[in-house]
């Protein structure tokens, strides 16, 4: 039986999310354009994920609020057609889990698999194999990647990073952006070959609280793409509460602090072991996501080159140049044949 806490039932809940998206199989996020094909990002899912924090009362320290960010990234990447078990966190317990481990699997006979199965509920990390988060060496340290393509006979083939910035904008804001640079510095000298990028969500009550703040931070964002050791592509959520009536709500007053030493890898985070989700009927589940509170996707105060949709097809673009062609082949055949919107 796996204990209620905040982070297991924001799991549970974020999988339902998932699943109901996906349950037609994942949709081509590609569309035909004048130029070729351009990505379009599923923002009613990313709506219904950052709501979830919001609807249990999740503070930053608990962590939730940042996953919705990486469940939708891992999620966006799964439509644009790579590997569901190659891409971290994955969609469900564990949520991360070597390459030759998911071949064992599925490759196992029922028995084994039971056997398996139970081993790896048994909240275990296994030295790191399995674990809650995924951390990779850089160049001088190591790095606690949230969003993460990886397999034994490749090594890391991408690497994002997320940031949300809900509060205390004049304070901590830009503190984030700068740290970051260090960051993909770091991933980058290890990592050359890899796609490598930086998604930072920014409250929309920034735009109101702290203008020049956060025009600094769009300015700043736009910059840390632009060299060739650096990040592939950024992208800039501006996420709204809004009530009812459409009315804006203010932000969330609990500002997050993130351990150095944690996100260097040098010490552990307290909920170093894997979370379980809670374990809810798919009726239960529904039942609580109906109170999901609304949240709009401002993309009037993004500039294109930090869209989300200019994001994903460039950090795609990248993976799929650095690999062969019979790599990742579900992920070029959805690139070459965009859908039409219905």
């Amino acid at each position: 039986m796996v204990s209620k806490t905040v982070k297991s039932e924001a799991w549970g809940l974020f999988d339902r999310i998932v699943e109901v998206s996906s349950s037609d199989g994942y949709s081509n996020p590609w569309r035909p354009g004048s130029a070729g094909p351009h990505y379009v990002p599923d923002y009613v899912t990313l709506r219904k994920l950052l709501g979830v924090p919001l609807l249990l009362g999740a503070t930053s320290q608990s962590g939730v609020p940042a996953l919705a960010f990486d469940v939708w990234a891992a999620y966006e990447l799964r439509r644009a057609g790579f590997e569901a078990d190659r891409v971290w966190p994955r969609c469900s317990h564990p949520r991360i889990m070597p390459s030759t481990l998911v071949e064992l699997l599925k490759g196992a006979t029922r028995d084994q698999r039971k056997i398996l199965v139970e081993l790896l509920n048994s909240k275990k990390t296994y030295n790191g194999e399995i674990s809650a988060s995924a951390n990779l060496l850089g160049k001088n340290y190591v790095k606690q990647v949230d969003v993460v393509m990886s397999a034994w006979n490749t090594g890391p083939e991408l690497m994002i990073s997320t940031k949300r910035m809900d509060s205390s904008f004049g304070n901590n804001a830009a503190n984030r952006v700068e740290e970051s640079y260090g960051d993909a510095k770091n991933l980058r000298g290890r990592h050359p070959q890899a796609a490598l990028g930086f998604i930072y969500g920014l409250n929309h009550a920034a735009f109101l609280e702290k203008p020049r703040v956060a025009a600094w931070i769009v300015d700043l964002l736009g910059k840390l793409g632009r060299e060739d050791d650096a990040y592939d592509a950024v992208a800039l959520v501006v996420p709204e509460w809004v009530d009812a009536d459409g009315v804006e709500l203010a932000a969330d007053s609990d500002a997050e602090e993130e351990d150095p030493l944690v996100v260097a890898g040098v010490e552990e985070p307290a909920d170093a072991e894997e979370v379980l989700p809670l374990e809810l009927s798919q009726n239960e589940a529904d039942e609580k996501l109906r109170g999901l509170p609304n949240i709009r996707i401002n993309t009037s105060v993004v500039p294109e080159h930090l869209s989300p949709g200019s994001f994903f097809g460039r950090i795609i673009g990248r993976v799929l140049d650095n690999c062969p062609v019979n790599f990742h082949e579900e992920a070029r055949f959805r690139r070459s044949n965009p859908e039409v919107a219905s």
